[in-house]
C-alpha cells in the first residue's frame, strides 16, 4: 500500500459539495500532502467496487454525497471489506432536516443549482458547441472535452447542445465520403471520441422528411437508400479506424443517448483511457 493519503469523493452528481468539504478539512492538516480524487456521477452499483478496489492500494478515505440509498449501501459494504473509513456527507442533513420540516427528501441526485462558476461553465460549453458545431472548425476538436462524428442527421448537434448543459465542451464532425476527416480526431483518446450510427431504414425516413420540411423532392441522393448506405459504411471504417466508442442512436432520445456519452466519458477521464 502507498504512503500517499488519498481521498476519494464519490457523488452520484457532480461531486463539489463533497470535495469543498473534504478541501476545507485538508487544509487543516497542510492540504498539499493529500491528494483529493472526485469520482462523479456514480449511478450504477456494478462501479463501486472497482473504485473502492482502487482506494485499496492508497492510505485512503472515502468521503461521499449519493442520495440514493442503495448506493450509499453498497459503498459502505465495499469500504469495510478493504478497511477503508468512509463518510457520509449528505445523509445527517438530510435526516435532521426532514425531522425539523417533517418531509421525506425527494433523494433525487443533482438537484443544487447554483448561479456561480458552474454557471459560467455552462455557457462557456453552450458558446463552444455553436462555435465548433458541423466541423466548421478543426481546431476545435483539440480544444473540446469531447468529439462527435457521424453522418449527416444522426443528431450529433442536438446531442452537443445538451450536453454543453452538463458542462461539457463539445465539437461535432460530419463523416462524408468525399470530405477526409479532420487528422486531429486519430490523434484524440478513445474515450474522447464518440461514433453515432443509426439503422439506414430509419436515416432514410429522417432524410426524407427533411427533404419534405424544406419543399425539396424527396427522390434527392441525399436521402437514397443507395447514398445512405455508402455514407455508413464509410463512417463505419472511420470509427473503426480512429478506435472510438459506437453508439446506436436509432429510436433513441437524445438524453438516452446523452447519458450513454457520458458514463463513456466520465469513466474514460477516470481512467485516463
Amino acid at each position: 500500500m502507498s504512503d500517499k493519503t488519498v481521498i476519494y469523493i464519490v457523488s452520484d452528481s457532480v461531486g463539489e459539495t463533497a470535495e469543498l468539504v473534504a478541501l476545507a478539512a485538508a487544509s487543516q492538516f497542510n492540504h498539499g500532502s493529500v491528494d483529493i480524487r472526485r469520482v462523479p456521477y456514480v449511478n450504477d452499483p456494478n462501479e463501486i467496487p472497482e473504485i473502492v478496489e482502487e482506494a485499496s492500494h492508497f492510505n485512503s478515505l472515502i468521503a461521499y454525497t449519493l442520495v440514493i440509498p442503495e448506493l450509499r449501501d453498497v459503498l459502505i459494504h465495499e469500504a469495510e471489506k478493504c478497511g477503508i473509513p468512509t463518510v457520509d456527507i449528505m445523509t445527517p442533513m438530510l435526516d435532521a432536516l426532514s425531522a425539523v420540516i417533517h418531509r421525506q427528501p425527494k433523494l433525487e441526485p443533482g438537484l443544487v443549482r447554483r448561479m456561480d462558476d458552474e454557471y459560467f461553465r455552462k455557457v462557456e460549453a453552450i458558446e463552444f458547441a455553436v462555435k465548433y458545431d458541423d466541423g466548421k472548425n478543426p481546431r476545435g476538436i483539440i480544444r473540446a472535452d469531447l468529439v462527435v462524428i457521424g453522418v449527416s442527421r444522426t443528431s450529433k448537434t442536438p446531442l452537443c447542445m445538451y450536453l454543453a448543459h452538463k458542462r461539457i465542451k463539445v465539437a461535432n464532425v460530419p463523416l462524408v465520403p468525399e470530405v477526409a476527416p479532420p487528422k486531429e480526431i486519430f490523434q484524440l483518446q478513445s474515450y474522447k471520441l464518440i461514433g453515432l450510427t443509426i439503422k439506414p431504414k430509419h436515416l432514410h425516413e429522417i432524410r426524407r422528411e427533411r427533404l419534405n420540411t424544406l419543399g425539396l423532392t424527396s427522390n434527392a441522393d441525399y436521402a437514397s437508400m443507395e447514398r445512405i448506405l455508402k455514407e455508413l459504411e464509410y463512417a463505419e471504417g472511420i470509427m473503426k479506424k480512429a478506435g472510438c466508442p459506437i453508439i446506436d442512436v436509432t429510436n433513441k432520445a437524445i438524453e438516452e443517448t446523452a447519458t450513454r456519452v457520458m458514463e463513456i466519458y466520465y469513466r474514460g477521464e477516470r481512467h485516463g483511457r
